[in-house]
């Protein structure tokens, strides 16, 4: 009796939920997704504060739910792991777009053009594949398919690019001790331009307008050296872009640093930086280190990012009458940004910036891998982000595909598959890939009945 009272009084016993790595590791991206849908990201942090052992009355009262929903979505993930944190399927319409269809269209997109056309339009697309715009429109919305977009890039051919990315990005991650870390370059040719007219100032409905033509009244060069610890900017704008005022400005660091403090500068490959003058200055003070980076790599000078910032809200839809003026507003801008710098956050590994690099040569054709090998490079297989996302994928399918739509797919981009587990997000949920019927069950059953969808993992 004594027994059966003390149940009562504690309740059922709650089931015990135990992670693993890679669920733990799954898990936590979606908790720190912004794209997700909310409802996921909050059973992602449920299921992780439980396996840390955090009482259900303790996650309702976090995430503003009901115990009763808390126990749900806990028993959800024990009986189905993470499929089970997904919605269940809801009753509608039938979809009316065949998987095979769905197939065609992405495959005539990325691979093939059209007629007298770099690149195919949604309504374009719509007319060759006989199907509405709004439709097509969804496909690529879904698949992340931007067909009307493109980007600029730029390989670096320097043969010592491996060394110097990781010199670079390892005084980022960790910086010495007893020294300052300064990124350095230059913005040269910054034109004072005054408008023709007045600007038209914003107001409710429209957006500020400025004139197309300008009077161009000369030039200034900024030099700039952000400290990568702090955040803060010693910057100084000279008339011309030379080796003697890139020495001025290192002296003017030298005298600005304290003695006792070692100097690291991230400069570029220009010449300026490697004149024969420069060389010797430096020579004669060995507190200072100059990393430079890879040929076609500026991206990987943190103070490029700051002279985005002083472009994008100081100086291109500013009006100068003179180049005075304009040094004027650049010194007030810097002002302002060092009484409330923050250093900019370098999230990105040696070994991450390989692997991306490695995938982007291997979508060129004719282009060598070589360079950028994991095997040179020592970098590790790590899972990169995909736009086929479990969300869209199940969000598109709702468990409905077919093998044939899951074999087109793969066909396109199989390392992207592999990478983003499409095989296993289309058959999220408890409805399982369909080709002439429901398959339910585990992945195990689910492999049984189409063997050859383990092809894309």
């Amino acid at each position: 009796m004594r027994g059966i009272f003390l149940d009562m009084l504690l309740g059922r016993p709650k089931p015990t939920l135990e992670l693993s790595v890679e669920e733990r590791e799954e898990l936590s991206g979606f908790a720190a997704s912004r794209s997700l849908p909310h409802a996921l990201v909050s059973r992602a942090k449920l299921v992780l504060w439980s396996g840390d052992g955090v009482s259900n009355s303790e996650i309702a009262e976090r995430l503003d739910w009901s115990k009763a929903t808390v126990g749900k979505w806990r028993q959800r993930f024990i009986e189905h792991r993470i499929q089970g944190l997904y919605d269940e399927l809801r009753p509608g319409r039938p979809r009316t777009i065949s998987d095979e269809k769905v197939a065609t269209l992405l495959r005539r997109t990325i691979k093939t053009k059209p007629p007298g056309a770099t690149h195919w339009s949604v309504r374009q697309a719509a007319e060759a594949n006989r199907l509405s715009k709004s439709t097509v429109h969804r496909v690529f919305q879904t698949f992340a398919l931007q067909p009307h977009r493109s980007k600029t890039f730029k390989l670096s051919n320097d043969p010592f690019f491996v060394e110097k990315v990781r010199d670079i990005v390892g005084l980022y991650l960790n910086p010495p001790d007893h020294a300052i870390v300064l990124a350095v370059d230059e913005k040269s040719q910054i034109q004072a331009l005054s408008r023709t007219q007045p600007v038209l100032p914003m107001g409710l409905g429209y957006v500020e307008g400025v004139t197309h033509d300008y009077v161009r009244h000369g030039t200034t060069t900024l030099f700039a050296a952000l400290d990568i610890a702090t955040g803060t900017v010693f910057t100084e704008c000279k008339p011309r872009h030379r080796h003697q005022e890139f020495l001025a400005f290192l002296k003017r660091i030298d005298s600005a640093v304290p003695a006792h403090l070692d100097v690291h500068l991230v400069v570029d490959n220009y010449a300026t930086h490697k004149h024969g003058k420069v060389r010797a200055w430096l020579a004669q003070r060995p507190r200072f280190q100059v990393h430079y980076t890879p040929t076609y790599s500026s991206w990987l000078n943190q103070v490029e990012r700051w002279f985005g910032l002083i472009t994008q809200q100081a100086i291109r839809r500013g009006s100068f009458r003179s180049v005075r003026e304009l040094i004027r507003r650049i010194e007030e801008f810097v002002q302002h940004y060092n009484r409330q710098s923050r250093p900019f956050v370098w999230t990105a590994t040696a070994d991450s910036i390989f692997q991306k690099l490695t995938r982007l040569c291997s979508c060129i054709s004719g282009t060598s891998t070589s360079s950028y090998s994991p095997k040179r490079s020592g970098a590790y297989a790590r899972p990169g982000r995909t736009p086929w996302s479990y969300a869209r994928i199940a969000s598109w399918s709702q468990g409905h595909c077919s093998m044939a739509f899951c074999s087109a797919i793969s066909a396109l981009q199989p390392e992207k598959i592999r990478r983003s587990g499409i095989s296993r997000a289309l058959g999220i949920c408890k409805n399982r890939i369909v080709k002439e019927g429901k398959v339910t069950g585990s992945n195990g059953k689910y492999y049984q009945a189409f063997p050859e969808a383990q092809t894309v993992h």
